[in-house]
This record gives structure tokens, sequence and C-alpha cells, in this order.
């Protein structure tokens, strides 16, 4: 058989797994973890938390008299008791007020990024750490100050006074001040459209880090290795976001079967769709499929290499909208997912295929190169019809992926995309002069892949115009 497989349902059968079965609810509890951090509230809750647990614990210090008096009389709040009361209401006034602008002007943020570069991009708001810690400083001390405030008696009540406590209360309400002003600057950042791009890059290159391999791997089997294969379906519905790749191969070599998902992940699941052929099927291979994977109701996963790339794309077509009409920002990422091509060519995506001492186990589908490149240039090439800045730029990205791409393959995809750039400028650019910029940079984008970059790079005519773009 091809690729070293063997198609024999006794061969499976007789080579039990050397690898340890990974727990299938360990698929979920990394989802979960994933989930809690990308979640908004979890840093502000711990902040509220510290801050009622620690103003308990200081009061608690505060009446245990193992302070010094020289501390106390010289380094520690030492007012009355209903200055001490007024102090706090103040200070628990304040911050909440404050907390409820800083709430309101991450909400108008939100909003103007929904608008201008798509509500798929929220999610790298309210991932931000700057916003999370600022309003859990701020409800932290809000409850610090409750907390505290509820510890002071008068005269008549008993007479007690938590000085340390009233002094970190103090020093927490400057510390307020302090991180509205960071809060203002933070989001005023935020919000703009090159600093939005280079956070998702920056996830894009994590993932890109993450998801890709430094050696090539196995090959997937032909076809014909499915041949008679069981068809499995699956009832739920939803984006397949993580698969337990090990474990499910363990659970498939345990069983003498091999296992192909239909799905990668990223992709839909309908309900009673086939998501995987199984030769031979075992019983419980529906169950053992549904235990190693976590659907869920948006595509937005970690183990996505095209997520992110999605992000970019949809900021690109959202500013070559007639809405918008910012193609500056549509250059932007063309430059961007380039230098991601270009980091990538180093680099392998992984086949899927998970093997148990030379026999398939599983095979799940992965992205592959052309894929990605699809993903990231036919959206932004079909709304950039009509607009020549924009298609010059995309060959001028896909120039700089071919000088440094060396794979065959890989460079027969780029120059598909070049000459569907150049097709749609010859059927979409009215202007003579600008069709001939087009034209002359596909034509520096076939001298890159017929002479090679050295060759290209070395003629300063060329050099100048790729610059001049």
């Amino acid at each position: 058989m091809p690729n070293g497989f063997v198609d024999s349902a006794s061969s499976l059968k007789s080579a039990p797994p050397k690898v340890p079965k990974t727990p299938a609810m360990l698929v979920r509890l990394r989802t979960l973890a994933d989930r809690l951090a990308g979640s908004f509230w979890p840093i502000p809750g711990l902040l509220v938390a510290l801050g009622i647990f620690g103003a308990y614990g200081l009061v608690q210090l505060d009446r245990s008299d193992l302070l010094p008096k020289t501390l106390l009389q010289h380094w520690v709040y030492d007012g009355g008791a209903s200055g001490a009361r007024s102090l706090l209401s103040a200070i628990a006034s304040s911050t909440i007020t404050v907390a409820g602008t800083v709430f309101s002007i991450t909400i108008a943020a939100l909003s103007l990024a929904a608008g201008q570069m798509g509500p798929r991009l929220l999610s790298n708001f309210t991932r931000d750490r700057g916003n999370q810690v600022t309003l859990g400083i701020l409800l932290g001390t809000f409850g610090y100050a409750l907390t505290a405030l509820r510890s002071i008696r008068t005269e008549t009540e008993g007479n007690f006074i938590p000085h340390v406590g009233l002094t970190v209360g103090i020093a927490l309400a400057i510390a307020c001040v302090g991180t509205m002003v960071y809060f203002i600057g933070h989001m005023a950042s935020r919000i703009n459209v090159d600093t939005v791009l280079e956070l998702v890059t920056e996830d894009l290159d994590d993932a890109i880090e993450r998801l890709t391999v430094d050696k090539s791997e196995t090959e997937p089997p032909p076809a014909e290795f499915w041949q008679g294969a069981r068809i499995v379906a699956d009832t739920r519905r939803g984006y397949l976001e993580r698969i337990d790749d090990e474990g499910l191969a363990s659970w498939a070599a345990e069983h003498g079967c091999a296992i192909r998902l239909l799905v990668g992940i990223g992709d839909f699941v309908a309900p009673g769709s086939p998501i995987a052929l199984a030769k031979p099927a075992p019983d419980g291979i529906e169950e053992a499929i549904r235990k190693r994977s976590v659907l869920t109701n948006e595509r937005n996963s970690s183990s996505d290499l095209r997520f992110a790339v999605r992000q970019l794309v949809e900021v690109a077509v959202r500013a070559l909208s007639p809405g918008i009409n910012d193609p500056h920002t549509a250059i932007s990422v063309v430059d961007r997912l380039g230098a991601t091509l270009c980091s990538l060519s180093q680099r392998h995506l992984p086949t899927g295929v998970c093997d148990r001492d030379g026999r398939l186990a599983l095979y799940v589908p992965r992205v592959q190169y052309d894929q990605l490149v699809n993903t990231m240039f036919h959206m932004i090439r079909q709304s950039a019809a009509g607009k020549p800045a924009v298609l010059i730029r995309l060959l001028k990205a896909l120039t700089q992926v071919a000088s440094c791409e060396r794979d065959t393959a890989r460079i027969h995809v780029l120059n598909h995309h070049a000459e569907l750039v150049l097709a749609d400028a010859r059927r979409s650019v009215a202007s003579p002069s600008d069709l001939e910029d087009i034209e002359r940079r596909h034509f520096d984008f076939a001298r890159v892949i017929k002479v090679g970059p050295e060759h290209y790079l070395a003629d300063p005519r060329s050099v100048a115009g790729t610059m001049s773009g």
C-alpha cells in the first residue's frame, strides 16, 4: 500500500498501542481553560474577591493589636470614626462611578470596533488584559471600601477604627486615579486600526508557531484506502473547536480500526451529517468521537490556523466596502498576510496523520497551504475589483512570498493567485496607466519565479518598482 500504511483489519488489530491514553475529559478541560482565558470577567472577579478578603484580613490585623504604636501614630490614618466613614464612603462612591464610566467607554469602543472592523474582533477587546485589570482594580477598591466601612464603630458603638485598613484604602484610591489615566490612553491606542491589526497578527504568528511543524509529516493515505469504510454520523450541531487527536488515535488502535474525520478544526457539523469514516467500525465509535471532540456555536478556536486569518481578511473586506472605502487599511492587511506567508516558508503544515507502529490509526484533515492562501487572498481580491492600489499590493505581497518560498507546489499556488489578480485587473480596471502598472507587477512576480529572487533583486529598476507600490 502507498505511504507505508497497511490496508488490513487483522494487521491493525495485531498491534496494540504503545502510547498512553489521553483522558477523554482532558479535551473538554482544555477547551474550558481557553474559554476562561478569553472571557472578560475572571480577572475582574478575582480582583473584587481579593479586595473584599484583603479588607477583612486588614480589619482583623487592626483588631489584633500586633502593630507597634509608633506605626499607628506616624504612618497610618489616625482620624476619628466619623471621618473614617466619610472617607471610605467617598472612596466607594467615586470608584463605582468611575467603574461605570470605564464600562461605558469600553462598550463605546466595542461598538466602534464592531462597526468599522467587524464584530468578530470584539473578542480581542474583551480579552485585553488592560481593560480587565482596570475594571478589576476599580471594582475591587469598591468592594474593599464597603467591607472596611462596615467594621467602623463610634464611641457609643464600641470605638473601633481600622487604621491600617483606612491607610490602604487611601492608597487604593490613589491607585485608581492612576489606573483611570492609564485606561484612557490604553483605549485610545486600542481603537486604532493599526494597533488592532498588529494584535491580530500576533495571534496569527502565535498560531503559526504552535500549529506548524519543523519537518514534513507522513502523507495521508489515498482515497482507495477507505473503500468499504463505514460512515459515522454525528447528531450534534456546531463548529468543531477541538479534537483530542492522540486520545482518539489510541482508542482506534486499541479497537483495531482506522478512523478518518471528514471535518477539520473550524468546520461546521450539521446534525445527522457524516463526521467520520471507520475501517472497520467497532461498537462505540460514535461515543468515542463525541467524547474526544468539542463543538461550539461560533467559529472561535485557538486550534484553527485560519481563524486569525479570517479576522484580518474581514477587516480588509470591510475597509474596501463602499461605506468605509479605506484602501490603506486593506493594504496594511495584505502586507501582514504576506509577512505571515514569508515566515511560513521555513515551516511545514501538519498532515493530520496519527499512526501507531506504522499503521494508520487516525487521519484528521488539517489546513493545507492552498487552503490557507485561498482564505487570505480570495475575498480581498474579489472586494478590491477596480481598486488598482490594492491589486498592486497583492501582487507585491505575492512577489515577496515567492522570493522566500522554495517549495514547487507552494509556488504553483502563489502563481495561481497572481494570475487571478491580473485577470481581475484586466476586467475591472478602466485606466490604461493603472492596468500597465499592474501588468508590470505581474511581470516582476513571474520573473522572480523564473530567474529567482537573487537575480530579480539585483536589478535596481525592479527594486525601485517593488518599493514604489
